[in-house]
C-alpha cells in the first residue's frame, strides 16, 4: 500500500503541474496577460517545489506505466476540447483535482507538505476564477472600436440616437448622465441596455455600478476618483466589464495591477464635453500603447475624437477610440458613426 501511496503522488503531481501550465500558456497567448501568467507559473513553481521535498528516488522507482490499469482509460468526450477557452477550462478543473488527491496522498507521509499543497489548491480556485472573469470580459470588448458617450442632454432623443449609433456602426455604448435622479438615470440605463442587447453592442454604465448591477449591464466605467477597482469587484454579482480613465503612464500601470479590462487614454485632444487642466495627448496613446502590449487590458483613446484627427490616434497604435459630441452634436449621428467606423478599419 506504500508504493500506491507514491504511485498516487507522482501521478497527480504530474497532472498537475501540466494543468498549471496550460493554464499559463493560455493567460500568456489566449489573454496576452503577463500578470496573469505570472501567478500561474509561480503556483507551478512553488508545486515544484513543495514535491522536491519528498524523496525523488523513491517517486520514480514506484513509477509503473505499463501496469498501470487507468492508462488508456476514457470517457466520452474527454479529449474533445472546441477552441483554445475550453481548453483552458479543462486544465482549470483538472488542477485542483489533482492537488486534492496529492494532498490527501502526502498527508500519509509528510503532513507539513499535504498542508501546503492545500493552501496551493485553494490559490487555484481563485486562479480560475480571475482568468475566467478575465477571458469574459475581453472576449467581450476585444472587438469595440468606436465607443459613444451619451448623456442626458440628448433629452427624449436618448433612445433614437443610441440605435442610430449602433446602426452607424458603434460597437459600444456608455451612458454618462450626471445631473439627473437615479430614479430617471435608471431608466435611462435600461433603455440602454435594452437597446445594446437587441443590437449587438456591449452596454457601459458611468460610475454607478449599482445601477449596472440592477439593469444588467455589461459593464461599468469610472473616473481616477471614482469608487476603488477592488471594492468594485467585491459588487459585482456576475462577469462584468470593468473600465478605468486613465492620463498618464503610473495611472495605467496602477490600472493593469488593479485589472481593469479596459483603460480610457486620454483626454487626447481638447474638448467641449469636459474641461481638463492638462491634456495628454498623442504622446501619452504612444506611452501607453507600448505598455499595453503585455497586457490583457485594452485601450481606448478619448477627449475631443472626431472623424479628422482619427489618424492621429492610429499613428500612435491605439486603434479603439471613444467619441461624444463628434456624433451626439450631428445632425444625422448614424453617418457621424459609420464614417469614423471606417477610418478606425482602414
Amino acid at each position: 500500500m506504500e508504493n500506491a501511496i507514491w504511485r498516487i503522488i507522482d501521478v497527480n503531481f504530474n497532472r498537475g503541474r501540466e494543468a498549471a501550465r496550460v493554464i499559463e500558456e493560455y493567460a500568456r497567448f489566449g489573454l496576452n496577460s503577463s500578470i496573469l501568467s505570472a501567478k500561474a507559473k509561480q503556483l507551478r513553481h512553488e508545486l515544484c517545489k513543495i514535491v522536491g521535498k519528498l524523496d525523488q528516488a523513491k517517486l520514480l522507482a514506484c513509477r509503473d506505466i505499463i501496469s498501470d490499469v487507468g492508462c488508456g482509460l476514457e470517457v466520452a468526450a474527454q479529449h474533445k476540447r472546441k477552441d483554445i477557452h475550453s481548453v483552458f477550462v479543462a486544465a482549470a478543473k483538472r488542477l485542483p483535482e489533482a492537488l486534492r488527491a496529492l494532498s490527501e496522498a502526502t498527508e500519509t507521509i509528510e503532513p507539513q507538505l499535504a498542508r501546503s499543497i492545500e493552501k496551493l489548491r485553494y490559490r487555484a480556485y481563485d486562479l480560475e476564477k480571475e482568468i475566467t472573469l478575465r477571458s469574459d470580459s475581453y472576449n467581450r470588448y476585444k472587438n469595440v472600436k468606436l465607443y459613444v458617450l451619451l448623456d442626458e442632454t440628448l433629452g427624449d432623443s436618448f433612445g433614437d440616437v443610441a440605435r442610430e449609433c449602433i446602426d452607424g456602426g458603434a460597437d459600444c455604448l456608455q451612458l454618462r448622465a450626471k445631473n439627473v435622479s437615479d430614479y430617471k438615470r435608471m431608466e435611462m440605463a435600461k433603455e440602454l441596455v435594452d437597446i445594446c442587447g437587441l443590437r449587438d453592442a456591449v452596454s457601459i454604465i458611468n460610475d454607478r455600478v449599482d445601477i449596472a448591477i440592477a439593469c444588467g449591464a455589461d459593464g461599468v466605467h469610472f473616473g481616477q476618483d471614482d469608487m476603488p477597482i477592488e471594492i468594485v469587484k467585491k459588487l459585482l454579482t456576475k462577469p462584468m466589464i470593468i473600465g478605468l480613465s486613465t492620463h498618464n503612464t503610473n495611472q495605467l500601470c496602477a490600472a493593469i495591477e488593479a485589472g481593469v479590462d479596459y483603460v480610457g487614454l486620454g483626454p487626447t485632444f481638447k474638448t467641449s464635453t469636459k474641461d481638463f487642466s492638462l491634456y495628454a495627448g498623442i504622446d501619452y496613446l504612444k506611452a501607453a500603447s507600448d505598455i499595453l502590449k503585455s497586457s490583457s487590458v485594452i485601450g481606448t483613446a478619448i477627449g475631443g475624437i472626431c472623424a479628422g484627427n482619427i489618424e492621429k490616434v492610429k499613428d500612435a497604435g491605439i486603434n479603439s477610440v471613444a467619441v461624444c459630441s463628434a456624433v451626439t452634436s450631428s445632425n444625422n449621428p448614424a453617418r457621424a458613426c459609420e464614417k469614423i467606423k471606417t477610418l478606425l478599419l482602414s
